[in-house]
């Protein structure tokens, strides 16, 4: 798009210096003029606006107008009857939600993904329909994913194919029907010669060791005798992404029934811990009172954490804090740095929770020790 290419070989001019004239969408961030009616908030909230049809959904550059698909909403949720949403499908409960993603997805509507690959196929030059056209009459619904996990649909969506013989892997469609990567480039690359890149000396990959928080506000993290620093990493749920089936019974047999955290045999041995002993992890951010996992699988001086952890059950006071527990991510914080906010510049454009913020927050500085007082909840 015209925004993506704002910056011409990635050189950052400063209209506030003079450098440049003050231009929305080019040497400025774009400016666009939204009119909020606060009275309707809630009202247009809890229903399916009309820009799905008529503007259509959006996504990765390719977008497709759902109309069918309205209609089935209307049929399922009911419809909004008078007000600023008259007509319009009902998102007034979860379901009726869960049901909207459902319909409007690629992944979950085999017509949208054929839909959204004809559309890339007019883009590329490439046959790509036929990675989903076997699926076009599929439509998984809330009603089969309570039963039991359901098979996605490959879709434009993403860049990987899943099919009834093949398992997802990220970057296959661009592999398999060389349709080209959403780069500046179409390729992969690693070198970055944006201004702000250069500047941090990041135009390569590099490594940056973890930040130690604690010593730039509060002082260093100052172990005791029975206490160890490790870097906190919590990297996606054990047994999941960003799906929870984790209630058959094999999991169940797995789960020690509470938070816990992986940490080495050499650091357990340092703070006194064996394998299923309760330990608390403290930093200037928060602390977390969970079991420890001991494995040999785990380097000294790191510590993991895997995120999405049930807290519901067993979750004691800590002993530090005098509060419940904690979670994975109570002894992180969000760090942003300026490289994150780079925009106008093919696929350095930052978007709200798609390229923003890494995972260094959880590359994290915590210190470890072995709970000293009776566990009490």
């Amino acid at each position: 798009t015209p925004e993506e290419l704002a910056q011409p070989g990635g050189v950052v001019r400063d209209w506030k210096a003079g450098e440049c004239e003050p231009v929305p969408g080019r040497t400025m961030p774009k400016l666009i003029v939204v009119e909020r009616d606060y009275g309707v908030v809630y009202d247009k909230m809890t229903a399916l606006g009309p820009l799905v049809e008529n503007a259509g959904i959006a996504w990765k550059g390719i977008s497709w107008k759902p109309a069918q698909e309205v209609e089935d909403l209307r049929r399922r949720n009911g419809v909004v009857r008078g007000g600023v949403a008259d007509g319009r499908p009902q998102l007034r409960t979860a379901k009726d939600v869960a049901e909207a993603i459902f319909r409007l997805s690629g992944t979950t509507n085999g017509r949208l993904a054929v839909e959204g690959f004809r559309q890339l196929e007019e883009r590329t030059g490439t046959a790509l329909a036929d990675l989903a056209t076997d699926r076009e009459d599929d439509r998984i619904t809330l009603e089969q994913v309570r039963i039991q996990p359901r098979k996605v649909i490959t879709s434009p969506e993403w860049s990987g194919i899943e099919s009834r013989t093949r398992r997802y892997s990220p970057f296959t469609v661009n592999v398999d029907r060389e349709v080209p990567w959403r780069t500046l480039t179409g390729r992969q690359h690693f070198y970055l010669d944006h201004d702000w890149m250069l500047e941090f000396g990041e135009g390569l990959p590099a490594y940056r060791p973890p930040l130690s928080t604690a010593r730039h506000a509060h002082g260093a993290l100052d172990p005791g005798d029975a206490e160890v620093v490790v870097r906190w990493i919590s990297p996606h749920s054990k047994w999941s992404i960003h799906s929870e089936y984790q209630d058959n019974l094999r999991m169940l047999e797995l789960f020690r029934g509470g938070p816990v955290v992986w940490i080495s045999p050499g650091d357990a041995e340092r703070i006194g811990a064996a394998d299923n002993d309760w330990v608390e992890a403290v930093n200037r951010n928060g602390v977390i009172a969970c079991r420890a996992v001991v494995s040999h699988r785990i380097p000294e001086g790191s510590a993991f954490m895997y995120h999405s952890q049930d807290r519901h059950v067993n979750v004691p006071i800590s002993e530090t804090s005098g509060t419940r527990g904690g979670t994975d991510n109570s002894v992180t914080r969000i760090i942003i740095k300026p490289t994150h906010l780079i925009g106008g510049y093919a696929q350095l454009s930052w978007g709200f929770n798609y390229y923003g913020a890494i995972g260094s927050q959880r590359d994290a500085l915590t210190l470890i020790r072995k709970r000293r007082t009776e566990v009490t909840y």
